[in-house]
């Protein structure tokens, strides 16, 4: 079934498949820093949450192209999400791993709120 999970995200690979070691892994991705109440979401799905500088986080993936991203009035919108912008996940947890536990495969993202990158004086930088 269907779950959502919003948050902020970083490391995004939407517009290309993501590499590891130099190797495509013919995924695309999104790591989302979420809250404690997302978290206990995911983790009563089985999903397991990593944390990285006390940020609690989690990869969505899917192989699937022909995934689509939504603004937040829901027409389509570019794949390419600025860092820090807050998105909704709609995903489905795959087959529990005993070690790994279920990966969560995204099947749309929703944009809430573009972060904003044009810092004052960045033009010179």
């Amino acid at each position: 079934y269907n779950m959502i999970t919003q948050g902020i995200a970083n490391f995004i690979n939407l517009e290309d498949t993501e590499m590891f070691n130099n190797q495509d892994t013919g995924k695309y991705s999104i790591m989302l820093t979420i809250d404690d109440d997302q978290v206990k979401i995911l983790e009563d799905a089985g999903v397991k949450v990593k944390e990285y500088k006390n940020q609690k986080q989690r990869k969505f993936v899917t192989r699937y192209a022909g995934f689509e991203v939504l603004d937040v009035d829901g027409n389509p919108t570019s794949k390419n999400i600025p860092y820090g912008s807050t998105v909704r996940v709609l995903w489905e947890a795959g087959k529990p791993h005993p070690i790994h536990g279920s990966s969560p495969y995204f099947k749309k993202i929703k944009v809430l709120e573009l972060a904003e990158h044009d810092v004052e004086g960045s033009e010179d930088f």
